[in-house]
């Protein structure tokens, strides 16, 4: 299956205000394999916001020179055609990305998923983690991807990051634990045979057993509350 992670860039938050696409970054993925890259800047001919700017760095000077939309529309179609889009919270750039092309002269699709299906990793990331943080840091912190060098946004580097959390976040258990704490993903689950053998109980023996009622003794002595064993057996 060929798959394309992909990221934009805008002057603003709005589309049906007439904000643009000015950067767009995009991984292909074949088998697993992280392969070509697609990226480009984008002259949106209007000025960029300031909280816009504030996040990804573009200004309107960088951007002056660059080619508009319509000029690299061919070559961001043919890169992403037939792929499995992946994309970070997609219905924003997805709603970028379909007013782009419905600026196009007829004959151009008019919406992406007329030539691609879109998967949200953020629905994804939501149900697998669910009640934590969900954002691109998070999840790199989650599985250990180094994003140090994210000062700002930027299209390519945060496609490059997200192909990598894709990868582990879709390969195997990250973490045994629900936090944001750097994990080793793993990357095939591995199934026990059905005919295994019975793994054997061991009880306690009565010493044992002793032995630990009077450990719960010395932290009801030492603890104002009691012993927490104690306290949730009567719970």
């Amino acid at each position: 299956m060929r798959q394309v992670v992909l990221d934009t860039e805008t002057t603003g938050l709005e589309p049906e205000r007439g904000h643009r696409v000015v950067e767009v970054g995009a991984v292909e993925v074949m088998d697993r394999k992280i392969g070509k890259h697609y990226h480009c800047y984008i002259r949106p001919d209007r000025e960029v916001d300031d909280a816009a700017f504030e996040v990804h760095g573009l200004s309107d000077e960088f951007l002056s020179d660059k080619p508009a939309f319509g000029e690299i529309a061919g070559e961001l179609l043919q890169f992403i055609e037939g792929a499995e889009l992946v994309i970070h919270n997609a219905p924003f750039d997805v709603s970028f990305l379909d007013y782009e092309l419905s600026l196009l002269p007829e004959g151009h699709p008019k919406r992406i998923e007329d030539i691609c299906t879109v998967t949200d990793s953020m629905v994804m990331a939501r149900h697998k983690h669910p009640g934590q943080k969900n954002g691109l840091d998070a999840l790199c912190r989650r599985y250990g991807v180094d994003n140090s060098s994210r000062d700002l946004h930027g299209a390519l580097l945060d496609a490059e990051l997200l192909a990598d959390v894709f990868l582990l976040m879709t390969g195997g258990q990250g973490s045994l634990l629900p936090s944001d704490e750097p994990a080793e993903a793993v990357a095939d689950i591995v199934r026990l045979p059905v005919d295994r053998p019975k793994v054997p109980v061991l009880r306690a023996s009565p010493e044992e057993l002793r032995a630990h009622e009077a450990y719960l003794d010395m932290l009801d002595r030492k603890s104002e509350r009691g012993a927490v064993w104690r306290r949730l057996a009567t719970a």
